[in-house]
């Protein structure tokens, strides 16, 4: 009831007034049963705008850290996130991982949607990177399609360090769901896994055709990082 609130009558309203949001290929989300929309990632707001455009509750997965900040700001963003679908995940590997794909097992199970930023981060300069496997073992271990979906120029409306957006119009565009079956109780295969994945990314660099490099997306921010440092 409260994501329902947020979406249709206090924040998505508004939103959609001003930013005026655009979508191409809605119909092929489904209407019932659960399915893994595979977006790029390219700014904060891809939270946002994508479940604003989907007809049915999107659950993504999010840093833990939005969830346990304190004072008014904490408590905001707390709010925020629990209203637009997002659910907290730990990121620092081994067992959390692990957790962290148990919850999104568990959002598929219940035959909803779950939105994956296969990246596992956002893009530092608009490339499309590697993806991770999570998103292939999620989708083989819930036999549910994978939906690619391309969001558009919301890095123009807010790039990464920015606090305000841009009044800038921004797009969603979906394409034809995966169906991974054929590969059906292999989830336990590196290899397969590898290959379910490199298999979404290519979708999603046709879709959108950004330039793709094949290397992870946090590599590349921790070298863009080093370099800062070295600078200063």
């Amino acid at each position: 009831m409260f994501y329902w609130l947020m979406k249709s009558v206090v924040i998505g309203p508004w939103v959609k007034a001003i930013w005026r949001p655009w979508i191409v290929g809605r119909a092929k989300v489904p209407h019932e049963g659960a399915a893994i929309l595979a977006s790029n990632h390219l700014s904060f707001v891809d939270s946002i705008f994508l479940p604003l455009m989907i007809d049915r509750p999107v659950s993504f997965l999010a840093k833990s850290d939005y969830f346990t900040g304190r004072g008014i700001k904490g408590w905001a963003t707390r709010v925020f996130f629990k209203a637009t679908g997002q659910l907290p995940i730990d990121r620092s590997g081994g067992r959390a991982s692990e957790a962290s794909l148990n919850t999104g097992l568990q959002v598929l199970g219940r035959g909803d949607l779950l939105g994956i930023y296969p990246e596992g981060t956002r893009s530092p300069d608009g490339k499309l990177y590697r993806g991770r496997t999570g998103i292939a073992r999620m989708a083989l271990e819930a036999r549910v399609p994978v939906i690619p979906v391309v969001m558009i120029d919301t890095d123009t409306m807010m790039p990464i360090g920015t606090r305000i957006p841009r009044v800038v119009r921004v797009g969603v565009v979906i394409g034809e769901p995966l169906d991974f079956s054929r590969f059906s109780g292999m989830e336990g295969d590196r290899y397969i896994l590898r290959s379910v994945t490199d298999e979404i990314m290519v979708a999603l660099q046709r879709l959108g055709e950004q330039e793709y490099d094949d290397v992870y997306a946090s590599t590349v921010k921790d070298r863009l990082q080093s370099r800062v440092a070295a600078d200063r």
